[in-house]
């Protein structure tokens, strides 16, 4: 198990590496996270069979480049902290929602939705915090306990800190698992905040007896400079608890892992002047999967880059993108950028022909309404850059989709006019013809034309052409099957409910095919560096012995 002094501290990656590590020595490894609070989430499908777990497409399923491909969903899905799922992919497993029976997504500072064993429980959400953990306990301890009787070795990721002392009678993550299933602990501190030993001294101390008893090393991260300056500081620490510090992790960067808790830094572009694209993600206070963006720091000649103010946006070309991601509060984010006066800045960008791109909550903001009959989200006006209207239905959507995009460069029911694409309403509506701003380029989208692309839908709300809208001659055009997809008129704004198509590599060909010529990392080769890494800064034989 992988404990850590504070929120932030490396357990995540530092359990990714060693669900690589251990898999890597023929073992069957699953990761494990009793509880998890954190608004990026995956979808597992599973199917009750024989009382377990499996999670669908399969991890083997190829992906075509092209051709035309009916949707494919997988109906019974469910979700997992991001986090895990990513560690069972380094395990070499099959992600699975035993491996994290509760997540927390927040909604508001004080609020957050509970999905147990991947599924929204009503109940628990709208239970008080302390009344909650002895009746999930049972449900978290049974997933364990399946894990561990199915594999060879369960790595557990704790969280926060075990020594949170007012927390400590309703703990249900950090040392009520340990002392459930007689884990061998490592405690990980972030020495680059100053003060490691004594976070690392306080932690044990606040510990009941044989709770430190399960500690078995302390693990010093993101430390820059010599090692051999931290002597004698590691023998004092192991003279007063008798616990040695096992590895000291330098400082890393780029390990090429999608940040779990926060805003990862930007990226640089390879290119520069007229030639660089910049991609900005606007970083509203309750985004979500903000994990799936991850693929696009690798891409050279791209600057990713995270907005929270309109300045962040000054020199944006035409050519560049502005990304509205997903939001676990669509409403309240959107009055946010509002406050933020972003909303001026996204609509002038996309009058000046510019990409814009929102994905699920992304999307629902970038219509003319947000309408929630069931108290779900709340309701707003949205952007109006897509003449589309969402409703909030009390049940979520959650599932594995596979659909392939349509012809991107000529839509069924418009023509070309000057560089955009008017609706036969529009076209052949009495009185003048429409002014028309030539944009001098082609959709942005226009490459996805024909692409097969998998990816997962997490949503409450249900959008829909704008009726009134539509009736005069203002339609917005669907780029993707049932409603998962659409664009407007000039082909330069469009609105995804599929997560995850930047991790599709037929995606990433299509859009970027001339940067990718050089060696870009995939996920596979980002766990093997993981691990690698962690064998080059443990002390010898300790990953090894924690095992016995």
């Amino acid at each position: 198990m992988v404990l850590g002094t504070t929120s932030g501290a490396g357990k995540s990656w530092l359990t990714t590496a060693l669900c690589r590590f251990y898999a890597r020595q023929g073992l069957k490894v699953a990761p494990f996270k009793a509880q998890n609070m954190s608004n990026n989430a995956r979808v597992v499908a599973i199917k009750e069979d024989a009382g377990g777990f499996a999670a669908g497409p399969s991890q083997g399923e190829t992906r075509p480049l092209g051709g035309q491909r009916p949707v494919q969903r997988w109906s019974v899905g469910v979700e997992i902290g991001s986090a895990q799922y990513f560690q069972a992919l380094a395990a070499k497993a099959v992600p699975d929602v035993r491996m994290n029976p509760v997540l927390l997504k927040p909604e508001r500072d004080t609020h957050s939705q509970v999905v147990l064993m991947g599924q929204v429980s009503e109940e628990f959400t709208a239970m008080p915090w302390r009344e909650r953990g002895p009746k999930v306990w049972p449900q978290i301890a049974a997933a364990l306990d399946d894990l561990r009787a199915e594999y060879d070795v369960v790595v557990i990721e704790g969280a926060g800190s075990p020594a949170e002392i007012n927390l400590h009678d309703c703990d249900i993550v950090n040392m009520r698992v340990a002392k459930h299933c007689q884990a061998a602990c490592l405690l990980v501190t972030d020495i680059d905040r100053g003060g490691a030993f004594a976070h690392l001294y306080g932690t044990w101390a606040l510990l009941p007896q044989d709770e430190r008893a399960l500690i078995q090393g302390f693990v010093l991260n993101k430390f820059r400079g010599d090692a051999a300056l931290l002597a004698p500081g590691p023998q004092m620490l192991q003279d007063l608890t008798g616990i040695a510090t096992v590895a000291t992790l330098p400082m890393w960067w780029q390990h090429g892992l999608p940040e779990e808790d926060g805003i990862f830094d930007v990226s640089p572009a390879l290119g520069t002047g007229a030639d660089r694209l910049t991609v900005a993600v606007i970083a509203y206070p309750r985004i979500s999967n903000l994990d799936e963006f991850q693929p696009l720091k690798n891409i050279p000649g791209l600057r990713l880059q995270w907005v929270r103010s309109p300045s962040e946006l000054a020199g944006l070309k035409p050519t560049d993108w502005i990304i509205l991601p997903g939001s676990k509060h669509t409403s309240s984010d959107l009055a946010w950028l509002r406050s933020q006066r972003l909303d001026a800045v996204i609509a002038l960008h996309a009058g000046q022909g510019g990409a814009v791109l929102g994905v699920c909550g992304g999307l629902q903001m970038l219509g003319e309404a947000l309408i929630d009959p069931h108290g779900i989200d709340g309701n707003a006006p949205g952007l109006g850059l897509l003449p589309l209207v969402t409703v909030f239905a009390p049940d979520k959507t959650v599932r594995h989709t596979t659909c392939t995009f349509v012809d991107l460069s000529a839509q069924a029911n418009g023509t070309r006019a000057g560089g955009l694409m008017l609706p036969n309403a529009q076209k052949s509506a009495p009185g003048p013809s429409p002014v028309v701003q030539d944009f001098c380029s082609p959709s942005p989208w226009v490459a996805l034309s024909g692409v097969a692309v998998s990816g997962y839908e997490i949503h409450h709300g249900q959008t829909q052409q704008h009726v009134a809208m539509a009736a005069a001659g203002n339609v917005a055009q669907a780029v993707l099957p049932d409603g998962l997809g659409w664009c407007n008129v000039q082909g330069n704004v469009m609105g995804l409910y599929l997560h995850g198509i930047f991790e599709d590599a037929a995606v990433l060909q299509a859009l970027f095919g001339a940067q990718l010529q050089g060696d870009v990392p995939t996920l596979d080769s980002v766990f093997d560096g993981l691990a690698d890494f962690i064998e080059a800064h443990f002390e010898s034989g300790v990953l090894q012995a924690l095992l016995k």
